[in-house]
């Protein structure tokens, strides 16, 4: 069991939304273990079907229960998304303060698209992820993450079980998340798109090309990747510039939420990530990007990503805006050694921002400054930026 990074409401109402396998029901499990929760798993087909049926049945159940002392008083939902109409229910008991509930689901989409209203506030958001490295401690391994990921379950198997669970993840993503859900009418388009997305994660979006690639439209391509975003499978790296405006009208870059389900998606599993290969340096640019992603939402930054591309070709790999303090120039490398001739480019394009500091995340170990730019390891780096001042290793 590893000690997760979330810092959850104790005595609020919320949503904990995260992709399936990410720990959600077990994370719960460990911190709401009293006998007087009441736990409602809409997973269960015949639950499901009780509460499709009859939403009232949730007060029913409510008036039942025996009065407990108030900071036990929690009912708890899981997947709260497949009965959606559960909401209108839990609003008036959220207000009449006699419950406190914590309501789970993979995706926001679904309760958006049912005119849900999220309880318009009364109920905070928060999200679980994949393991961080911060999270899994001493069982950090770069390159089996690289290889395998970091949802919770990958942990606990053999390399070869390990395979198996990523494929079952994808295939159990097709056919509950997309198909069950009814969240687009054709199925088959879809399937072809999620392999090219994964093809193409990290790279900036070419819909008309993605489109002609599997026989679909730019309109449709660009939904797909906005259910990817909301269902939590992955995040857009939007093209930085001052003007949001602008920043709108270049296409951004996509990046799966985690490195084993991008290679289960392109069928790369039996391939081992080996160090110093192409395929290597873009799992590990991938798997940078999605920490800072996940550390930025569990420690509440408010920090904003972007990447920049020049009309050369040079590119940042990520631009972080943190508010009261410079921009956050990072240039993400794969090498054990990092000398002048391996930042030249970054150097370049990075000396045309002002009220900047710039870094180099990589795997050498020694750290340096060249040309004013700092370059550290990779972890010494999350912490240089101030992103885990306040958080122990």
């Amino acid at each position: 069991m590893y000690q997760r990074i979330l810092n959850y409401m104790k005595k609020r109402s919320f949503f904990l939304f995260g992709a399936r396998g990410t720990g959600k029901t077990t994370f719960l499990k460990e911190h709401f273990s009293s006998k007087h929760c009441l736990w409602i798993d809409l997973l269960d087909v015949n639950i499901e079907a009780d509460f499709q049926k009859n939403p009232m049945l949730l007060s029913q159940r409510l008036k039942a229960l025996n009065k407990v002392p108030e900071e036990s008083n929690w009912v708890i939902i899981d997947e709260i998304q497949k009965v959606p109409n559960l909401l209108n229910i839990v609003h008036k008991e959220i207000e009449e303060k006699k419950f406190q509930f914590v309501l789970t689901g993979s995706s926001a989409r679904k309760l958006k698209r049912g005119s849900a209203d999220l309880l318009a506030g009364r109920a905070f958001q928060q999200y679980l992820f994949p393991l961080t490295f911060l999270e899994l401690g001493n069982d950090f391994h770069l390159e089996l993450i690289l290889n395998w990921g970091s949802l919770p379950e990958v942990f606990f198997l053999e390399d070869d079980y390990k395979q198996d669970y990523l494929r079952t993840y994808v295939n159990t993503y097709l056919k509950e998340e997309i198909q069950v859900e009814q969240i687009v009418r054709k199925i088959a388009p879809f399937r072809s798109f999620l392999e090219i997305a994964a093809q193409c994660s990290g790279q900036i979006i070419n819909y008309s090309n993605i489109a002609k690639d599997i026989n679909s439209d730019s309109v449709s391509v660009k939904s797909y990747f906005e259910i990817l975003e909301d269902t939590l499978i992955g995040n857009f790296l939007p093209s930085f510039h001052y003007s949001i405006r602008k920043r709108q009208r270049k296409n951004p870059k996509f990046y799966l939420f985690d490195t084993g389900v991008k290679k289960a998606l392109e069928g790369k599993l039996t391939i081992p990530t080996v160090p110093k290969t192409y395929e290597f340096g873009i799992l590990f640019e991938h798997f940078i990007i999605n920490e800072l992603f996940r550390l930025n939402t569990y420690l509440k930054l408010d920090w904003k990503f972007s990447y920049l591309r020049t009309k050369d070709d040079v590119e940042i790999d990520v631009i972080i805006e943190r508010p009261g303090l410079p921009l956050a120039l990072i240039e993400i490398k794969s090498t054990e050694k990092i000398d002048e001739s391996s930042i030249s480019s970054f150097k370049k394009i990075a000396q045309d921002f002002e009220h900047k500091e710039s870094f180099v995340f990589s795997l050498d170990k020694d750290a340096k400054v060249i040309n004013g730019i700092t370059c550290l390891y990779w972890k010494d780096g999350f912490t240089e930026i101030g992103m885990i001042a306040h958080v122990a290793p």
